[in-house]
């Protein structure tokens, strides 16, 4: 088949929620093909912070085959021995000492969380409500569509579920002003992804922390687009001097394998019982599989490291661009989830790198939005840089 082709049935036969800009026969470590004539591009999307590890891993695909060739899903009601061994090492790396729910997606993840601090709240005080940010993004559930605090999402499907108060990021008087008798939690990213990669301060974090423990609240960080390595550190919140009471993780968890989990410190731990939450393939063990070689490949190329000095190149890179046009007006992010502030439509910068055989994506209102593979070699990211520089030329240049 070919694109135009593909694009024929994408039309007739699936719900028009996206805009592809591309077919794409296959992909291998930091790169991609397109499907007409297998032309090379630089994936600095990951699948939106999918493939952290990188496409088609071999570690990942062979523990796929080998688990798919045993045991691919036998439910929840039966146990299996590589669920736990997972939410083990997901336990350990987290060091919060607590316990894990497994589920499919980060918004199942983030449900999950709303679910477990209402709980809990129910029993404390009958509480409910949870603070969230502005600018924030936590899924495409109701709930979750819900807690986002951007209005974009949330146009066409109000009523929406009640018990959400927004605050803004970074401003720790404003989620003073937003909690109420009513409050159970604040929910927050330790950098906020799609509302423009925005990372929170160490005050912030601090002091979000310091409330809910003055306040009997649940703190939860929301890790799905910056946690298993994308920052430098398993999870964005291991870059403060804190920890979360829970905090979820999908996206690269299975490195593009659908899954998502809920991680709760100690406290937390057994606030669900049987029966009152679940997920048919949640921590199925295809899935746990993949993640579990996941991170043993980000351990053995000691990926959280390289996502750290390479983050630091690209940021550089990036700053130099902010030296020599107008048009950028700033570059923030960690590790390898960077962000470039432009002046105008980010959509028009991000096809101009398209069309010089580089991949990024939009964030916020007018945001480029980098997020490579953290096993993208120095010299590939060197020559990515080096197109990106050709295109924005052509963009930009006199």
């Amino acid at each position: 088949m070919n694109t135009e082709e593909v694009k024929a049935l994408y039309d007739k036969y699936l719900m028009p929620t996206y805009s592809p800009a591309m077919a794409i026969k296959k992909a291998k470590g930091s790169r991609v093909y397109d499907l007409d004539k297998s032309i090379q591009y630089y994936d600095m999307t990951s699948g939106i912070g999918c493939h952290n590890a990188g496409h088609c891993t071999e570690g990942v695909v062979a523990a796929i085959a080998e688990q798919a060739a045993k045991l691919g899903h036998c439910s929840n009601l039966f146990m299996n021995d590589v669920t736990p061994r997972l939410a083990k090492k997901l336990v350990e790396i987290s060091g919060l000492g607590g316990k894990v729910f497994f589920c499919n997606s980060g918004a199942e993840a983030n449900e999950a969380a709303i679910k477990l601090a209402r709980k809990w709240g129910a029993a404390n005080g009958g509480r409910y409500e949870i603070v969230t940010m502005r600018n924030g993004f936590h899924g495409r559930t109701l709930a979750t569509v819900a807690a986002t605090g951007q209005s974009w999402c949330q146009e066409g499907y109000e009523p929406l579920p009640v018990g959400f108060n927004y605050a803004d990021f970074n401003d720790l008087e404003s989620v003073k002003a937003a909690i109420s008798d009513q409050t159970v939690a604040i929910m927050l990213e330790a950098v906020q992804g799609e509302g423009g990669v925005t990372p929170a301060t160490e005050e912030f974090m601090a002091g979000v922390r310091a409330l809910c423990d003055e306040r009997n609240l649940v703190m939860i960080c929301d890790e799905v687009q910056c946690g298993m390595g994308r920052t430098g550190k398993w999870w964005g919140w291991q870059n403060y001097s804190v920890k979360p009471d829970l905090f979820t993780s999908a996206k690269s968890l299975a490195d593009g394998v659908p899954m998502g989990a809920l991680v709760s410190n100690a406290k937390f731990a057994d606030v669900f019982t049987p029966g009152s939450h679940a997920s048919t393939f949640g921590g199925n063990p295809l899935a746990c599989a993949a993640a579990l070689a996941t991170i043993k490949i980000i351990e053995d190329e000691k990926l959280l490291d390289a996502a750290a000095k390479k983050g630091e190149l690209l940021k550089a890179a990036l700053q130099s661009f902010a030296e020599k046009y107008d048009k950028v007006l700033d570059v923030r992010g960690l590790g390898l989830m960077l962000g470039m502030v432009v002046d105008g439509d980010p959509k028009a910068v991000v096809d101009q790198f398209r069309a010089f055989n580089v991949l990024a994506l939009t964030a916020g209102g007018n945001v480029v939005r980098f997020l490579p593979t953290l096993s993208m070699t120095e010299d590939h990211l060197e020559e990515a840089v080096d197109m990106m520089s050709e295109a924005l030329d052509e963009l930009w240049g006199e």
